[in-house]
């Protein structure tokens, strides 16, 4: 795929000399930056997105896509294309230097719209996040236009950008950085960004194998993650393997805390390795890099009418899928919050709900990152022996597969405690909880998590007459209700983040009243 540009133009700011007042201005076009958009745009709010380059980068980097991410994709119009491209996978296999410790399946439940998980080189889908950008004619992408400055006042935000013809102001009611883990918003709000930078570096390397070159074992009509500890051809280190589109491979090589990085960079050193993991040198080097990673966040994720999003906010190890997963939540979170604060259909309080919301999901990702960071690479000896002994009692005990940890896949974090939801006023035997993702399902015709997007009301049984949310009559046994736990007359809010904000046994015109209030974070 041709990888498409935004290139450098000059502005209505800078023709006219006089700084123009924008609703929203997001810093950064990456995959968080630019799904903020989109749904912004859905919501009928004008986006300026500028960009320190003007082209998207290379290589995989972020690669595994989750469900509720491909979700969020769909309903911006990109998820199908996503999904078809990518290369699908439910089975992992964990091996033990010459032997496989265990395998696992991520049992992909039937009737949800999209796949648990899907592999796609990150370029790949920024090129299609870039394409329906600049064909919204809501959102104006500039590239090559660098944040340098910011200033707020008492009701807007003056950024100072630089551009080839030097520099210019800008206006914004509202800010939103998703300009990456070295992020100038971040820098120029002065916020600290706090946690643990791990010591071993790791080296990505994207090849494309001959066709009769694979890893002994590897089937690719059935795509799998491969993942090595202490492999006989990378000793005492581990080792990651993924499938990717276009006939393209993924493998990380753990390097070691004192790898000389301008040595691991070497095009030959980096063939060899990959030589002598396949047994062979039928395959080409496509792209490759060295990271290294931190599991940290900002203590901030909100200062008044600037707010963080992404690496921007947080970072995690690529363990586990949570990076770029997480980012994109974090655009679902915010946009029609943003959108409702920007429209006057909410309070700010929206807002700052936010932060409280996404803080704790960075938490949550921090915390498993850091627990498979340090399983991946022990940093003491008692841990490399407790370690060992986990691996070589998985093939035979279940306790011990609980203990191996080469990365727990990513899963959207439930706020129980967001100040948003309304909390059940009486007990429920299943279903999602207030302030839980809602479950796709299907319809009669198409998917409920096409629906997602707008507050909705799902009534099992019956059609509730319910004015200000859009409704959705929904059987009272089958999938949905099985998924939610819902009898006849049972009936669900829920966000346009797909959210659950409250649920009833009955509905009650009043209740719906007093939890929309909550929901747009007004009083009853």
């Amino acid at each position: 795929m041709d990888l498409p540009r935004y290139p450098y133009h000059q502005s209505l700011e800078q023709r006219s000399g006089q700084p123009q007042r924008r609703p929203v201005v997001i810093v950064g076009a990456g995959p968080v930056g630019l799904t903020l958009a989109l749904d912004l745009a859905r919501r009928d709010v004008p986006v300026v997105v500028i960009d320190d380059s003007d082209r998207i980068g290379e290589g995989s980097r972020a690669v595994c896509w989750a469900k509720k991410t491909l979700e969020v994709f769909d309903r911006l119009g990109v998820g199908e294309a996503v999904a078809r491209e990518g290369v699908r996978w439910h089975r992992g296999r964990v091996f033990h230097g010459e032997r496989e410790a265990y395998a696992f399946d991520l049992l992909p439940e039937a009737h949800h719209k999209m796949p648990a998980m899907v592999n796609l080189q990150q370029d790949q889908v920024e090129a299609r996040l870039v394409r329906a950008v600049q064909l919204e004619p809501r959102i104006e992408l500039r590239g090559r236009h660098e944040l340098i400055g910011l200033e707020q006042d008492a009701d807007a935000v003056t950024l100072t950008v630089r551009t080839p013809d030097g520099l210019f102001d800008l206006r914004a009611d509202w800010v939103v950085g998703c300009d990456g883990a070295r992020s100038a918003t971040r820098t120029l709000l002065g916020l600290g960004f706090s946690g643990q930078v791990f010591e071993d570096r790791f080296l990505i390397a994207d090849v494309r194998l001959a066709p009769d070159v694979l890893p002994r074992g590897l089937d690719p009509a059935k795509p799998e993650r491969w993942f090595w500890f202490d492999p006989p051809f990378h000793r005492g280190q581990s080792v990651l393997l993924h499938a990717q589109a276009d006939g393209l491979w993924r493998i990380d090589f753990q390097l070691g805390r004192d790898a000389d990085v301008a040595a691991e960079r070497d095009p030959d050193r980096i063939r060899a390795r990959v030589a002598a993991m396949l047994g062979s040198d039928g395959f080409e080097l496509v792209w490759s890099s060295i990271y290294q990673f931190c599991c940290r966040r900002a203590e901030r994720f909100r200062v008044d009418r600037v707010l963080l999003a992404g690496d921007a906010a947080h970072q995690v190890s690529p363990f586990g899928a949570r990076g770029a997963n997480s980012g994109v939540q974090d655009a679902d979170n915010l946009g029609w919050k943003l959108a409702a604060v920007v429209e006057g259909e909410g309070d700010e309080v929206l807002l700052d709900s936010y932060e409280f919301e996404r803080l704790e999901a960075a938490d949550d990702n921090i915390g498993h990152s850091t627990r498979a960071t340090d399983f991946i690479s022990p940093r003491s000896a008692l841990s490399l022996r407790l370690r060992r002994a986990a691996l070589d009692l998985a093939g035979r005990t279940e306790f011990a597969r609980l203990l191996v940890n080469s990365g727990r896949l990513s899963l959207p974090t439930a706020h129980v405690d967001s100040p948003l939801s309304t909390l059940d006023g009486e007990a429920w035997r299943a279903g999602p909880a207030p302030g839980s993702p809602a479950p796709d399902a299907p319809l009669d015709a198409g998917w409920l998590s096409e629906r997602f997007g707008d507050f909705l009301l799902l009534c099992f049984g019956w059609a509730a007459p319910a004015a200000g949310v859009s409704v959705i009559t929904l059987p009272a046994e089958g999938v949905a209700a099985t998924r939610y736990g819902a009898g006849p007359g049972s009936v669900y809010l829920i966000r346009p983040d797909a959210v659950v904000a409250a649920r009833w046994h009955r509905f009650d015109a009043d209740a719906l009243r007093v939890a929309l209030a909550r929901v747009h974070g007004r009083p009853a």
